[in-house]
């Protein structure tokens, strides 16, 4: 269960670096697009919304990452129920929040594709939907790899033996 426990803590830790790498270089992306006078320069607006979703998550996560692992693995060492009572249902509750993410994503990404196959001769719809196809689309394959490493953690939370 322990090497279950570090192996998820240090995928999400690099990829909550991912994240916040993703969000600065969208914001960097945006800024070269408005500065351009891009044609596409209002793919700027869905680039920078998420980009800053990204960075605080991306940052709330790696910042509370190592505190957080080693209070479960304190906690799985002295109380090993009393861990697995309060790690299950937090777990569970992750990943009910995935089907969540995954809606918005997939429903992000569809408005931006059909923004892009129904009003490409307009700049601004364009733009707007190439953003959010390109960030909806990073956060959805992000979340779907965060899932299953979930998943692998919680069923070696309901194989550990108490």
């Amino acid at each position: 269960m322990l090497q279950e426990m570090n192996e998820y803590f240090a995928a999400e830790k690099s990829e909550s670096l991912l994240f916040i790498l993703v969000g600065v270089v969208a914001i960097g992306v945006a800024v070269w697009l408005w500065q351009d006078g891009h044609r596409l320069k209002s793919m700027a607006f869905p680039l920078v919304a998420i980009a800053l979703i990204q960075i605080v998550v991306g940052s709330t996560v790696f910042f509370r990452t190592d505190a957080q692992l080693s209070t479960l693995q304190q906690s799985l060492a002295t109380a090993p129920a009393k861990f697995k009572a309060s790690e299950t249902p937090r777990m569970e509750t992750v990943m009910k929040a995935f089907s969540t993410y995954k809606i918005i994503e997939i429903a992000l990404l569809a408005i931006g594709a059909l923004l892009i196959i129904f009003m490409q001769r307009n700049d601004v719809a364009a733009g707007i939907g190439g953003g959010l196809v390109i960030q909806s689309a990073f956060m959805l394959c992000l979340d779907l790899f965060a899932e299953a490493r979930g998943e692998n953690y919680l069923n070696a939370l309901g194989k550990l033996l108490i």
